[in-house]
């Protein structure tokens, strides 16, 4: 009897529970998609792929025990993580210490490719990245006078800066910068100083339970601007369900678009998942975040399938030579952060699309 081969172990951190725990598990549900197919198609190297997945609870704390958990206890060669850039930087010690690669799905804050350390892959872009994406629409968009509303963390805290310097360098002025906790569910003050600056344009970044709210007090306080977010976590078919009118008009960056797959890079692979989403009886909603678990798990198999091992040193070089063709679309990783101990960087898709007549529509 021929004895079947061990599988490839793939850790995955996510917030699954907390405040973001329903963009961590739409994260998960991807991954999932990504795992069944490959194995499907006959694994890596001939081998099954198993994923061995952690919730961070929506902490950073609890994000670095996990990747030392998935690093010691369960020998994972290599992981994908961690949801928020704060949980991300909090983990990434730990991949130094122990000499682990980690295909990072969403962080976007710049301190993740530039702190130095080799092994850290990016396949979301960096705020700055999404800052020139949306550039190209800025005439249309027509900001003069914008003001910023976003979560207290890593990742807010860098788009603000990273928009703004985009925004300036434009010839638009940018007034208020305000923030939130994580958790905060009022956020009237905030909405009180920004409506007393008289800006046209609201650029919000947080995840989208925190977007929910921020669009319905700004209605109830009859703010009247531009409202764009952030990120790529805003889940606009989600806002349409649980902010009604108070959506209406507003822009979204987003990494993928489930409403026109056919728009998308690689049409087919996009409908493809789209249509497998669907059959999972996964919220459609989340496949704006659900993508992004499909992407990390393909690349990281596709450094698998490129080193013959699943060895975490192994795998790191073959993460410089990985080119695939994923949901958002071509992946493949550029040098970022600091010489002879640069991250990897891919350039993802960017699109924009707007809640028009209480659907998701390209706004131009």
């Amino acid at each position: 009897m021929v004895e079947a081969q061990a599988p490839v172990k793939i850790g995955v951190i996510q917030p699954l529970s907390g405040p973001v725990a329903a963009s961590g598990n739409y994260v998960r549900m991807g991954a999932e998609i990504a795992r069944d197919w490959i194995n499907a198609r006959g694994g890596v190297n001939g081998r099954k792929l198993e994923l061995v997945i952690e919730d961070n609870k929506s902490d950073p704390k609890e994000a670095a025990s996990a990747a030392e958990k998935l690093i010691v206890r369960d020998k994972v060669p290599a992981i994908m993580g961690a949801w928020g850039s704060s949980m991300t930087l909090a983990a990434m010690p730990k991949l130094e210490e122990y000499g682990v690669p980690m295909v990072v799905e969403t962080s976007s804050a710049a301190s993740v490719t530039r702190r130095g350390n080799p092994w850290i892959f990016r396949i979301s872009p960096p705020s700055e990245m999404e800052a020139l994406g949306l550039e190209r629409h800025l005439d249309k968009l027509g900001v003069k006078r914008a003001d910023f509303l976003a979560v207290n963390t890593d990742w807010g805290r860098g788009a603000v800066g990273a928009f703004g310097d985009m925004l300036k360098k434009r010839g638009a002025a940018v007034g208020a910068a305000e923030f939130m906790d994580q958790a905060a569910t009022d956020m009237n003050a905030q909405i009180t100083k920004i409506k007393a600056t008289g800006g046209d344009t609201l650029f919000l970044t947080t995840a989208v339970e925190q977007i929910t709210l921020v669009l319905k007090q700004s209605q109830e306080q009859r703010l009247g601007r531009k409202i764009v977010t952030t990120g790529g976590s805003s889940s606009p078919t989600q806002l349409i369900k649980q902010a009604g009118a108070a959506a209406e008009g507003s822009y979204h960056i987003v990494f993928f678009m489930p409403w026109f797959p056919e728009a998308m890079p690689d049409g087919r692979l996009a409908k493809a998942f789209v249509d497998e989403w669907g059959k999972r009886g996964h919220p459609f909603e989340g496949l704006t975040e659900g993508f992004r678990g499909h992407d990390g798990i393909a690349t990281i198999a596709e450094a698998v399938r490129v080193a013959g091992k699943d060895e975490p040193k192994a795998i790191r070089e073959a993460l410089w030579k990985v080119s695939l063709m994923g949901v958002n679309g071509p992946i493949k990783f550029e040098k970022d952060g600091p010489a002879g101990k640069e991250s990897g960087q891919s350039k993802p898709s960017i699109f924009v699309v707007q809640v028009k007549n209480g659907k998701v529509a390209l706004p131009w």
